[in-house]
């Protein structure tokens, strides 16, 4: 998402996705059903160690998590774990394959791409710059991986972006903040790479009187994600504001999973809804590249950049970019929030 002007405008940026194995070998001695269903972070924990006979994780429509494998063993391993296994017919190293191959050949402006469990396939989208030679290119690198790799267009034009949710300033730009984080008694706000980059100095009012710190880090493209250190000498508080005179507490961070319901809020337009369609995007902005993200349905215009993505009480992640705009609808990508919590050594509170 683009920052915005000090002027407050709200330019809206218009821009740019089996077979259930429950038998077991005849005369083998019938398995306990566990006694809880899996968590999205021990089924997706479980697919790791399954490693290429697993394809991913997702949550089905009654929030049990599925894991997709490659045979009958595998799925016996998921179901006794408490998920639901599906058949696939490709492995994590062939849609890892599938992932390179676009890498290599599909890395232009407009693109982005994902694993989705559920098809088996990596999705690649194309926003409405991607014509003509450049559409080509997408779809031979598509058909060089034989069927693993299905290509769909979104209209506009993918670009960034710009108490958790409220504006900060910069410069002549508007960003919002995403989580309030501490390490011992110092404390921080995180927002997008994309808006730290933009400037030193972050202040709390558009006339940019009143300072709220310095930046102390940041990282676009690759990732996008910056740290400013407050120096006001104030404790912050830790939750995110709903836009409605109400605050959601925030009190630990988490890994995002594929159905997940989530809520957005951010300077521009507030606090929206939606669910994670993907996580390990990639999103090839015309100003550099990002990987890692989650993918969502939930919408967000400029100047909602950095602003927080969360569930319940869990913070997940700092808005990067994404294409259409609340009125109409649109996808939104998401830095997870784990990994700068990681990098700088914070934590939530």
């Amino acid at each position: 998402m683009r920052p915005t002007r000090s002027s407050l405008r709200r330019a809206v940026t218009v821009a740019v996705a089996g077979t259930l194995v429950a038998g077991s070998l005849l005369g083998a001695p019938a398995q306990a059903a566990p006694s809880s269903p899996a968590s999205p972070d021990a089924a997706a924990s479980l697919a790791q160690r399954l490693g290429d006979r697993a394809a991913g994780t997702y949550a089905d429509a009654n929030g049990r998590m599925v894991v997709a494998v490659t045979d009958a063993a595998a799925a016996r391993t998921v179901r006794a774990a408490g998920a639901t296994p599906k058949l696939v017919t490709r492995g994590a190293a062939a849609l890892k394959a599938a992932t390179s191959e676009l890498e290599r050949s599909a890395r232009i402006p407009g693109t982005a791409w994902w694993t989705d469990a559920a098809t088996n396939q990596v999705v690649v989208s194309v926003d409405s710059t991607v014509t003509g030679a450049k559409l080509d290119k997408v779809k031979a690198a598509a058909a060089r991986t034989n069927g693993a790799v299905r290509v769909v267009s979104e209209p506009g034009v993918l670009s960034k972006r710009l108490s958790g949710g409220q504006a900060i300033y910069t410069g002549g730009y508007r960003c919002s903040l995403g989580f309030n984080v501490r390490s011992g008694t110092t404390y921080y706000f995180l927002t997008a790479g994309h808006c730290t980059n933009l400037g030193t100095t972050w202040y709390s009012n558009s006339s940019q009187t009143t300072v709220l710190g310095s930046r102390a880090g940041t990282s676009f493209p690759g990732n996008d994600y910056g740290i400013v250190r407050y120096t006001n000498g104030s404790t912050p508080p830790g939750n995110v504001y709903l836009y409605n005179g109400s605050y959601q507490d925030i009190t630990s961070a988490g890994n995002a999973y594929v159905g997940q319901a989530v809520k957005r809020s951010g300077s521009t337009t507030g606090v929206h809804s939606g669910s994670v369609q993907a996580t390990g995007a990639t999103v090839n902005y015309a100003e550099g590249s990002v990987s890692g993200l989650i993918r969502t349905n939930v919408c967000a215009e400029g100047g909602d950049s950095g602003g927080s993505l969360f569930a319940g009480t869990t913070a997940l992640g700092l808005t990067s970019g994404g294409s259409g705009n609340c009125s109409s609808g649109g996808t939104t990508y998401f830095q997870p929030v784990t990994e700068p919590l990681s990098v700088y050594g914070v934590s939530v509170y």
